[in-house]
């Protein structure tokens, strides 16, 4: 038993990794963490309006890790840990892992076209100083072929 680790956005890739967490979780008896990242913002507005456009980032980060939790309680019928963190996002991907030793997977999905995002692209080429394996998906890969994988 252990708990899978999906960063979650509004990413065709990253559903189809929180769909391959949850079969996994499902199959070894063990539990799904999403966790939402909202990355800083890069420019200084009036007090107010900073706040403001902040608070609407993290709310939008919430309603999107809300909502994917939902999915994976409608399919499996156990609802995954959330967490919504604020910063640069292979930070606190790093700090969340080293805080966490129960996490047994680190689970990213890379695009099915294009250049991978800059997620797959860090943790790939860091993948010898993560505490747990890093599991990426393909982007071209079908929803029958995640059950499968994840099923056997």
């Amino acid at each position: 038993m252990g708990v899978y680790l999906v960063i979650i956005d509004e990413t065709e890739e990253a559903r189809k990794a929180l769909h391959f967490a949850m079969r996994w979780a499902q199959t070894s008896g063990g539990s799904v963490q999403i966790l939402a990242i909202v990355q800083p913002q890069n420019f200084n507005a009036f007090g107010g309006v900073q706040a403001t456009i902040e608070q609407e980032a993290r709310d939008r980060a919430e309603a999107i890790a809300t909502s994917a939790a939902g999915n994976v309680y409608s399919e499996s019928g156990k609802m995954p840990a959330i967490a919504v963190k604020v910063g640069e996002a292979n930070r606190i991907v790093r700090d969340y892992l080293a805080e966490n030793p129960d996490v047994i997977a680190l689970v990213l999905g890379a695009a099915a076209e294009g250049p991978s995002g800059p997620m797959v692209t860090h943790f790939s080429a860091h993948t010898g100083s993560l505490p747990c394996p890093l599991v990426i998906l393909p982007g071209g890969i079908s929803i029958e072929d995640v059950d499968r994988i994840a099923g056997a």
